[in-house]
């Protein structure tokens, strides 16, 4: 096995071979540690690497597995996370000057769940500056670019999450998600990333943007490694007041039942011709996407899109709020902190009113009743995850990247859990994924579903040359 194939492999894959003692947690750790060296200079995925505790963390996973005392299919795997989640000791920096030097004195609870499943830390991944706006152009760290071709963005806001997978510099990672955080830098890519039910993984410790949209998630290069990682995560914690007391299924127990009889919705008419913009190849992947899931046995059910299309509207006017206040003490004593296309974007929070906001909410609670009585007739919903490719870093205005309509905020205005998993690619080499959203608390449905389709094409296999 090649270094570069062993740097490749999916989490199970590497689970299995540290227990068939094919390699060690030292040698996936080094393999990392060497690919990051060699390759994140280009890619800038990375914010802070933690090499020293890495090869601790490793070495102390190594002896632990040898003793027999085996944590699950992540202990010794080596991971990374977006620099919102706060890990003691540790910067956590949000992309931001405002906080370039902090470091906290408590792990997230998602932090402290994976460590207790024997995940090694990598260290923290680039983003877009508080999960907000578009590409940094001046924060002080730069912007991550996509493995796929450098001169184009790799989607927003889990930026690093998603570079640094496909680069394969981690086998997994965690990101956030208010509006499409986690799904559209999984599509643009090449990997696979859930955004769960709201209230389903913790956010204690998840520096906020939205605290009625976010959502904390895994991302990896195969649905049953997110599979895996949810599992690790997920569960109810009174210190996030969010988090549902529901029962956590086991995610894996029925990846591979398949799909017939499973009926999907498209909510094509309105929503895909109002969403200006939608790339024709994209949506021909997209069509072509749909063709299989039919030949695995679902049936296409097209609906009605106005309720998804009007969404956006509703979720955009509730984040700009949210996040105003959030950060309005900071704005207001350090304004010139935060980059110009963040700062621009949360003091449009200052210009709502509270009528503004509870209009909204009034929305949202409309629009997810409309949006959810479509599982009456259909099972899980079907879109392209992301309107178009990634653009090039020249040819975009980070000031709209929040602006124009998208596939995937109607999905953090149900809470509903929603998954991309690669699903093609453009003539220009650029990946684009396919958006899956159940039930709430059907994550394991999504997972099927992503998993049926994966496993039909060999989309997920294919890896940026770098």
């Amino acid at each position: 096995m090649t270094a570069d194939d062993l740097s490749y492999l999916t989490i199970s894959e590497a689970a299995a071979g540290l227990r068939r003692k094919e390699f060690s947690p030292l040698e996936l750790t080094k393999a990392c540690l060497a690919r990051i060296e060699a390759i994140d200079g280009k890619l800038h995925s990375f914010i802070t690497v933690t090499a020293d505790r890495a090869l601790k963390q490793a070495g102390e996973a190594k002896k632990e597995l040898h003793s027999g005392n085996d944590r699950g299919p992540l202990h010794g795997i080596p991971i990374a996370l977006k620099d919102l989640y706060m890990t003691k000791g540790i910067r956590t920096t949000c992309h931001s000057a405002v906080l370039e030097n902090w470091t906290p004195d408590h792990d997230a609870t998602a932090v402290a769940k994976l460590q207790e499943a024997g995940t090694i830390l990598l260290g923290k991944l680039g983003m877009h500056e508080f999960a907000f706006g578009g590409p940094s152009v001046d924060a002080p760290f730069p912007a991550v670019k996509n493995p796929w071709n450098t001169a184009h963005i790799p989607g927003g806001s889990s930026s690093g999450s998603g570079a640094a997978l496909a680069a394969a510099l981690c086998y997994g990672a965690l990101g956030s998600d208010t509006g499409g955080s986690i799904r559209t830098p999984s599509s643009h890519c090449g990997v696979v990333g859930i955004k769960p039910t709201y209230g389903r993984v913790s956010r204690y410790g998840v520096v906020p943007l939205s605290w009625s949209l976010d959502h904390a998630g895994p991302m990896a290069r195969s649905v049953e490694d997110c599979a895996i990682l949810l599992q690790a995560i997920a569960g109810y914690d009174a210190k996030d007041p969010a988090s549902a007391n529901v029962a956590v299924p086991d995610f894996r127990a029925q990846l591979k039942d398949g799909i017939k009889g499973l009926r999907v919705g498209v909510p094509r008419a309105y929503w895909f011709d109002e969403n200006k913009g939608t790339d024709p190849e994209t949506e021909a992947v997209f069509n072509a996407a749909l063709k299989i899931l039919e030949s695995l046995g679902a049936v296409i059910v097209e609906i009605d899109g106005k309720a998804f299309s009007i969404a956006r509207k509703a979720n955009q006017t509730i984040l700009v709020c949210e996040a105003y206040a959030t950060h309005e003490k900071t704005l207001q004593a350090t304004p010139m902190k935060f980059g110009s296309s963040v700062r621009r974007r949360m003091l449009e929070g200052a210009f709502l009113s509270a009528a503004d906001y509870i209009t909204a909410q009034r929305a949202r609670s409309v629009l997810n009743d409309q949006i959810c009585a479509n599982f009456t007739c259909v099972d899980v919903f079907a879109t392209p995850s992301a309107p178009r490719p990634p653009e090039a870093f020249e040819s975009m205005d980070p000031n709209e990247q929040n602006l124009r309509p998208n596939f995937t905020n109607p999905f953090n205005l149900t809470g509903l859990p929603a998954i991309s998993v690669p699903c093609g690619f453009t003539s220009g080499n650029l990946p684009i994924g396919l958006q899956i959203a159940a039930r709430p608390f059907e994550e394991a449905t999504c997972f099927r579903v992503a998993y049926a389709y994966e496993q039909a094409t060999e989309w997920h296999k294919r890896r940026p040359t770098l």
